[in-house]
């Protein structure tokens, strides 16, 4: 595997939704765009009663949005439109009217941490530990705080975002109620993720999309609230200590 991508397989009616970016499975703004409307198509598919998110390759769930494309932001519209990608992914997340199974096989980074928080039941190996990095660059996990507080609770977010060096194991993760259940291999968690979402589909569609809406209830702002994150970190981005950390970086 070496070109990105986003696709959709169909089995025994679970729409496996996986994404793939050879640098650390990092997402560019295209393959944000595709993955929001893959999930918003995926929920509009009658053919379709669950969904499974995961990601290609062995080592890393998503260390989150592109950094060649963060370091070319020179203007805040541009920064906003680029804090958006995982705003708009979430929001698809959020909307859907199915349930979101999130397969989380490595580490997750800042927007990654987000997309595993954004599903509504969430599975993972002992290998992925997870970190907000954001305040590392000068900016801070703005977008995805509401769906990473909503699930880790306002102590457990403040915790990794202020913490923003330190990779947290998958068992406190669990602790912290993001992921349900933890494995030692990848087998064993694909095969769990399989399990208990065919298992879903023998349940009443209709109940699954009236407790989603439950469940999401108080994140009907989230449009406009998410938009105004991602301009705040758009202009923060600009700053001289963001520019001089990220030419560090290089």
């Amino acid at each position: 595997m070496s070109q990105p991508y986003v696709k959709l397989e169909i089995e025994n009616q679970v729409g496996y939704i996986e994404f793939f970016h050879p640098a650390h499975n990092s997402l560019p703004g295209n393959i944000l765009a595709e993955l929001a409307q893959t999930i918003t198509d995926a929920g509009n598919n009658d053919d379709i009663k669950v969904i499974v998110l995961k990601s290609g390759g062995d080592r890393t769930f998503c260390a989150g949005a592109s950094f060649n494309e963060l370091i070319n932001i020179n203007d805040e519209a541009t920064g906003k439109v680029f804090f958006s990608g995982f705003a708009n992914v979430i929001n698809a997340m959020r909307k859907c009217p199915k349930f979101i199974i999130g397969r989380v096989q490595g580490k997750t980074v800042g927007g990654g941490v987000g997309v595993a928080s954004a599903t509504d039941y969430c599975m993972a190996t002992k290998f992925a530990a997870i970190k907000l990095s954001e305040l590392n660059v000068g900016i801070g996990p703005f977008v995805v705080g509401p769906a990473v507080e909503r699930k880790l609770g306002l102590s457990g977010m403040s915790q990794i975002a202020i913490d923003a060096n330190t990779f947290y194991p998958a068992e406190w993760a669990k602790q912290q109620g993001l992921f349900t259940q933890v494995f030692d291999t990848t087998e064993a968690l694909d095969e769990a993720v399989k399990t208990f979402a065919e298992n879903l589909c023998n349940y009443n569609p209709e109940a699954m999309k009236e407790m989603k809406k439950i469940f999401w209830q108080g994140t009907e702002d989230w449009d406009a609230l998410l938009a105004e994150r991602a301009a705040i970190s758009g202009r923060l981005v600009l700053s001289d200590f963001t520019k001089k950390k990220l030419e560090s970086y290089k």
